[in-house]
């Protein structure tokens, strides 16, 4: 299957790439993560405020191990590295790329990340989220984009071009 995978931290642009990078190919775009709230029926940190940071990664990793699409660009919550089944799952349907974006940028583009729904454990912080996470997207990875200071369109263009994907 020829899907797109996009990895990464919360705020590396996952989300708006996919979509941009959707639209220059032709394919269809999933986003992960509002898959998941529509199956829990509620906002990211919600389920993790309501259920806890286990569960919400047990049903992250089931509804990305389960994904059966094709020409299709999924942007995946930024947890999704810790589900091995989904991931193993994902490089199996398509090329996983990782948008890697700095910590001090990441920092700047969140903000609050309470609020977004980022899985992280209680008393952890953002710095250790990023050196935990780093590893695992490095890992699973067929290509990395550098996703710094470039505006999203280009990005969406040097994934297209390093795929050899044709831009419509």
């Amino acid at each position: 299957m020829n899907n797109v995978i996009l990895i990464g931290m919360p705020g590396s642009g996952k989300s708006t790439i996919g979509v941009l990078l959707a639209k220059m190919i032709g394919y269809n775009f999933i986003d992960s993560d509002i898959l998941i709230q529509e199956k829990e029926n509620k906002k990211l940190y919600k389920i993790i405020e309501e259920n806890g940071l286990n569960y919400f990664k047990k049903v992250e990793n089931e509804i990305n191990k389960n994904l059966n699409v094709k020409n299709t660009v999924i942007a995946t919550g930024g947890s999704v590295v810790y589900g091995s089944e989904a991931m193993e799952h994902l490089k199996k349907i398509g090329t996983v790329v990782y948008l890697k974006v700095s910590k001090e940028e990441l920092k700047t583009r969140l903000g609050n990340f309470e609020t977004r729904g980022v899985a992280i454990e209680k008393g952890k912080t953002f710095d250790d989220l990023y050196t935990e996470r780093s590893p695992l997207y490095e890992k699973y990875a067929d290509i990395t984009i550098p996703s710094e200071k470039i505006d999203l369109a280009t990005n969406a263009q040097e994934i297209a071009n390093k795929l050899n994907l044709s831009i419509l």
